[in-house]
């Protein structure tokens, strides 16, 4: 399994089919795979050799796609960087990964300059937007006009295939290690499990590109040799626009994107006739958006996904015929889904015992997408992956069917709006203000973003400060997302166990009560 494999496919079955839309841009399977082993020739003429890695750092594009491939097609190792992330976050992942070239678009020049003069290992800024080349920077159409085309390096397998940087339960981003064959097998694995292989699909890149997520589905759909369409980022009307203007079948979102449509009245009057699925995740979608949506859009069909980066990402689906609040099929809109075809998952206790269906414990999976492992980080490494089996983190149940029902995080881990934050990130950041002497961070439940970042602090005597102090402190050390949307300041000790570690479980418990499980 190599994953540029299904590049020369499609230019060798259908060179002449469009294979990606960007704006007024298009370009055909034959004229992707040119621009593809150019810009791999041009990386290997800057001095990139095998397993270098080569980072980006862009909202969606096509020219983003493109590097996807062509940095395999190199032999290098793709670096994709968070664009919400803070210069110090972007910064930390390109010092830890060693990358030496960075890929850059319009929407994050300044960062790039600020982060060229704190990465060490950093050769090369290669620009792929539309305007004219900054200064210090390469030019990739340039780039690629000049570069001779070069034969694919044939990567695959166990080769790694990129580094994918998510939270970290110490307060530093932590690279997972992805193999050809783990994307590979997890983009087959999608590309069965969500319908995706009738012949006409347009896949509509609406959700970040560097979010496995997207990365997978986007694999699925190349792999089936389906067209790709992009938007720099999500924007209800841009989404609506290019699902009329392109003829959009199939788009990935999250419960927080959809609720936002329904909000504004965007799919109301719309043309959006060419739209058969909505891939979902990061959460449930709560009963009431999902009603909606099933009303105003009945020709569509959802699928819900669960999974996390170290799975490449997916591991669990429910399908459209349990999108339904009647009949036999009913009552499963709750769980995560069933299992993937290429994964096994068991429920373990504190012992590591299998647990029996219905009762609750951690899930642990085990497939084809397991990681490899934490780059630079074996302790984790050895931590989070056992004999093949990923320890997610998360607490569930099998029912009699074997749906996947979650009820509680094992790991420190808030999702908010799609996005996976770490307490201890927030923690660490917010601790560094001069008046903060404990701080506890947890999520609590929020109908718009399924988990808000709340902060329990307690001051150093004789000191004060502000919620919005506080916020502001932390917006320079982490990403906007990541900081707290609420801030609570308390006097009394937080509670400890007899061994003196917090317990943040009694802290948590009075936001959750009545609510039937303890996570969005």
């Amino acid at each position: 399994m190599y994953c540029t494999q299904p590049i020369r496919r499609s230019t060798l079955v259908s060179k002449d089919k469009i294979a990606t839309i960007d704006g007024d841009r298009q370009h055909t399977f034959g004229e992707l795979q040119e621009r593809i082993s150019r810009f791999a020739g041009a990386l290997q003429k800057l001095g990139v050799d095998q397993d270098d890695r080569v980072a980006v750092l862009a909202l969606n594009s096509d020219r983003y796609y493109e590097c996807f491939f062509a940095i395999p097609w190199a032999g290098a190792i793709l670096v994709p960087l968070n664009i919400r992330w803070s210069v110090d976050e972007n910064v930390y992942s390109l010092n830890d990964s060693g990358s030496s070239v960075l890929i850059v678009d319009d929407a994050y020049l300044s960062l790039a300059k600020e982060i060229q003069s704190k990465a060490h290992e950093l050769k090369h800024c290669i620009y792929i937007g539309d305007g004219e080349t900054p200064s210090g920077m390469l030019s990739y159409e340039e780039l690629v006009t000049e570069a001779n085309p070069i034969e694919d390096a044939g990567r695959g397998n166990d080769d790694l295939l990129g580094i994918f940087y998510t939270g970290g339960t110490t307060g530093f981003p932590k690279g997972v290690m992805i193999s050809h064959g783990n994307f590979y097998s997890s983009a087959l694995a999608g590309l069965a499990s969500f319908d995706l292989n009738q012949s006409d699909v347009r896949y509509l890149h609406s959700a970040p590109m560097f979010h496995m997520a997207d990365a997978t589905l986007s694999m699925a759909a190349t792999i089936a040799g389906h067209t790709h369409v992009f938007i720099p980022t999500f924007q209800p009307q841009a989404v609506l626009n290019a699902i009329k203007t392109h003829r959009v079948t199939d788009v990935a979102l999250v419960p927080t994107m959809i609720s936002m449509m329904l909000e504004q009245g965007a799919f109301s009057g719309s043309d959006v006739g060419s739209l058969r699925k909505i891939i979902y995740g990061a959460s449930p979608m709560p009963e009431g958006t999902m009603r909606q949506v099933l009303d105003i859009l009945p020709q569509v069909s959802f699928y819900q996904s669960y999974g996390q980066t170290e799975l490449a990402p997916l591991i669990t689906v429910l399908g459209p015929k349990y999108h339904v609040f009647d009949g036999q099929n009913s009552g499963k809109l709750r769980s995560a889904g069933q299992p993937l075809p290429i994964v096994d998952i068991k429920i373990v206790d504190a012992e590591v015992g299998t647990l029996p269906t219905g009762e609750v414990g951690e899930v642990w999976v085990k497939g084809p997408n397991s990681m490899r492992g934490y780059w630079n980080q074996p302790h984790q490494t050895e931590t989070a992956l056992i004999d093949g089996w990923v320890r997610t983190g998360d607490a569930g149940y099998f029912d009699e069917q074997g749906f996947l029902f979650l009820v509680d995080r094992v790991k420190d881990m808030i999702v908010s709006g799609g996005e996976n934050v770490f307490s201890a990130e927030v923690e660490s950041a917010l601790s560094h203000h001069p008046a903060v002497q404990e701080v506890v961070v947890i999520g609590i439940p929020s109908d718009r973003w399924g988990e808000s970042v709340h902060a329990v602090v307690r001051l150093q005597p004789g000191k004060s400060a502000t919620e919005d102090e506080l916020i502001a402190s932390c917006r320079d050390r982490i990403a906007g997302y990541k900081c707290p949307r609420s801030i609570e300041f308390r006097e009394e000790p937080f509670p400890m166990t007899g061994a003196g570690k917090l317990r943040k479980i009694d802290i948590r418990k009075p936001y959750w009560e009545g609510a039937d499980r303890a996570i969005n």
